[in-house]
């Protein structure tokens, strides 16, 4: 259990809120300091409350509860210091969730390794004061993802196709490919 650690002493001892009289009363000041061993836990977690809410500085076992709060499914293969970054940026995964951008950083959040994203739709639009002008894109949704790596091995396809689908809309068909440093030198970019 959470805060049990033996000879805790705790921050608000019982027998020194007693009237001066009471405090030299021996039997009283060891029945007392059962209380404080009981209480010690429950007064350093009201203490570092504030710790156990932030995704930077909470608990790793808290860090899984966090990720429900805030709606981000992690998966159990990350590394603690990556599900802490996911669900630091939960709210700003939702805000964006759906758009090119969000998709960009939710991708970039959950595969390790990867530097850069490049995000390709097939919506667009546009106005005109002509009536039937040509419309921009495509008629079908349609999106591709160019994850760039540092290696393939970096990067788990079966993962990054989940969270893919997870960010964009429903409707829309998506596609990825991952390309490696190495082929992004050899082509110029």
């Amino acid at each position: 259990m959470r805060g049990r650690i033996p000879g805790l002493s705790s921050p608000v001892p019982l027998a020194s809120r007693l009237p001066a009289v009471l405090q030299e009363d021996e039997f009283l000041r060891r029945f007392l300091a059962s209380f404080d061993e009981s209480l010690a836990p429950v007064f350093l977690t009201l203490d570092g409350l504030a710790s156990y809410v932030d995704p930077r500085l909470a608990p790793a076992d808290f860090v899984n509860w966090l990720a429900e709060w805030v709606g981000v499914r992690v998966d159990e293969h990350w590394p603690v210091p990556q599900r802490r970054e996911i669900v630091a940026n939960g709210a700003r995964i939702h805000r964006r969730r759906g758009t090119a951008a969000g998709i960009a950083d939710a991708v970039r959040l959950a595969a390790a390794g990867v530097t850069h994203v490049d995000i390709e739709d097939s919506g667009g639009t546009e106005w005109s004061r002509t009536p039937d002008t040509q419309l921009p894109g495509t008629s079908r949704a349609e999106l591709h993802v160019r994850v760039h790596a540092t290696s393939l091995e970096d990067v788990d396809a079966r993962r990054l196709d989940a969270v893919i689908r997870a960010v964009k809309p429903a409707h829309v068909q998506h596609t990825f490919e991952v390309v490696t440093t190495s082929e992004n030198e050899s082509r110029g970019d």
